[in-house]
């Protein structure tokens, strides 16, 4: 299956907590934070993707979608918003409950992961904002499909997938990543209940751990290390 290589570059504090919430220092964090992208960049990619709460606290700015009544029924087939697009923000919302400014976020195009349950209403929303957007299955999301859809329509070759957790984890569970760039912090966490870098949910039925392969050992400024791990099956 033709689908895009996957890199999963996260950050997380050494017991595997990835929202900063209890991190307290908040320059440092902000420190991290800039970390995190300066990292990013040094990836040959073409696309980013994360889940929807993950995009709605840090790039959608709290914008609600201007729903209006679609003037007929709208086919559940690809959309494609702007032909000439090269880079491009991928957002895993199934619901289709994401509004958007503009179609783009960090100069990348907008691509909205759905499933065939969201309205004509929604479908109509995306179109008028010129929001590139595919089906991923009647009402979970398949993400083989996602990953095929986005090769085929798409010049995707690499993709960065950024978090949050059970996005991560599921597309560890069905073996579709390939790498794992990992800036683990010097905090030691230990909040419960909050998320970790790889969380599978509970209807999914759970495969055994995988096994991965260290590459690269960098220490960064602030006691920050970098780890670089390539995946099994890769």
């Amino acid at each position: 299956m033709k689908r895009p290589y996957v890199i999963c570059h996260m950050m997380s504090s050494v017991d595997g907590k990835i929202l900063s919430t209890n991190w307290r220092d908040e320059e440092l964090t902000k420190t991290f934070a800039s970390y995190f992208e300066k990292y990013h960049l040094t990836f040959p990619s073409q696309a980013w993707m994360c889940g929807r709460i993950t995009m709605e606290r840090d790039f959608s700015n709290g914008v609600q979608p201007e729903l209006q009544a679609a003037p007929h029924p709208i086919a559940r087939e690809p959309f494609i918003g702007d032909k000439n697009a090269t880079s491009f923000a991928i957002a895993v919302d199934s619901h289709g409950k994401l509004g958007w400014d503009r179609n783009t976020t960090h100069g990348d195009h907008l691509i909205e992961v759905l499933t065939e349950q969201v309205s004509d209403a929604y479908l109509y929303y995306l179109q008028r904002k010129h929001i590139s957007y595919l089906f991923a299955g009647k009402s979970e999301v398949d993400f083989a499909s996602v990953l095929h859809q986005l090769a085929e329509l798409f010049p995707i070759e690499t993709l960065m997938l950024e978090g949050g957790g059970h996005l991560n984890g599921s597309l560890l569970n069905a073996g579709l990543i390939d790498e794992l760039s990992l800036l683990l912090l010097p905090l030691a966490d230990g909040t419960p209940q909050s998320p970790t870098t790889f969380e599978v949910s509970e209807y999914l039925p759970k495969g055994p751990a995988t096994r991965l392969s260290l590459t690269d050992v960098q220490r960064l400024d602030n006691d920050v290390v970098w780890l670089k791990y390539r995946f099994a099956h890769a």
